[in-house]
């Protein structure tokens, strides 16, 4: 699907309000509710746009705490495997495959710094995982796809 100028448009309110209405797009981009409709389906089913979703304050809820862990694994084939079973850690709330030192590099949300260790350690104990490096995040400063979005939009 070649994406047009109208679609990034339209990717760019979503961005910012994925609850805007499809109505008030189409009076703002001077077209059809209709086509804002179609256009955003059409996305949808090439897997351009992959869900909508909201911000949640984590801290507020109780888990401000962030921590990345970087996983040594024994063997890279092992890699799928330790990564559905981190699926079955809520605390981790990202798992990327990695080049480098890691094989796994990992974002978890705790409580507090006690809670962490707690969850450090249930990695850690995870078949395939030798061993575990953690970095405490100090302040989530960016959180943000909308200058990427932005870049795209403009090119």
């Amino acid at each position: 699907m070649k994406i047009d100028k109208l679609d990034k448009q339209i990717l760019e309110y979503l961005v910012k309000d994925a609850r805007k209405p499809f109505t008030e797009i189409a009076k703002d981009l001077l077209v059809s509710p209709g086509t804002i409709h179609v256009r955003v389906k059409k996305m949808e089913s090439v897997g351009v746009i992959k869900s909508t979703s909201i911000s949640v304050n984590y801290e507020k809820l109780g888990f401000g705490f962030i921590a990345y862990v970087g996983l040594y694994t024994k063997r890279s084939l092992s890699s799928p495997d330790i990564i559905e079973l981190l699926r079955e850690v809520p605390e981790v709330t990202v798992a990327h495959l990695a080049t480098g030192k890691y094989g796994i590099f990992c974002k978890i949300r705790c409580r507090d710094a006690s809670h962490a260790k707690e969850v450090i350690f249930r990695i850690n104990d995870i078949e395939g995982v030798e061993n575990t490096e953690s970095m405490i995040s100090l302040e989530e400063s960016i959180n943000s796809n909308a200058g990427l979005l932005q870049l795209i939009i403009n090119e």
